[in-house]
């Protein structure tokens, strides 16, 4: 059983800022991939950003220069960095990350979180 377990959403004005962070718990063995993706209403879920165990970071074009994510791997924790917000960038965020458990180290599973709002308005 793993869980993933985000905060800091919530409301900011057009050109602000948020960090977000997604702590993952239960029964990891290893953790590959970490990254947050967003839905919109009415939208499909795409990627933000993620980053994998060489801390080696992808970015959809449209945060590119804004968000940054970040990842330390001794508390399972990943976070995003937003600047620079916009309306386009409301959505619910989900964090998301692929785990080898300790039952079965030799699968990765693929494990989301609940979601966190993000809201950018005036």
């Amino acid at each position: 059983q793993v869980q993933l377990v985000e905060s800091g959403g919530g409301l900011v004005q057009p050109g602000g800022s948020l960090r977000l962070s997604c702590v993952a718990s239960g029964n990891i063995y290893h953790i590959n991939v970490m990254g947050w993706y967003r839905q919109a209403p009415g939208k499909q879920r795409t990627l933000v950003a993620s980053v994998d165990n060489d801390a080696f970071a992808t970015y959809a074009d449209s945060v590119k220069g804004r968000f940054t994510i970040s990842r330390d791997n001794a508390k399972n924790t990943v976070y995003l960095q937003m600047n620079s917000l916009t309306f386009e960038d409301t959505a619910v965020y989900y964090c998301y990350a692929t785990v080898a458990t300790l039952t079965i180290p030799w699968v990765r599973t693929d494990n989301w979180g609940q979601g966190t709002q993000v809201t950018v308005s005036s």
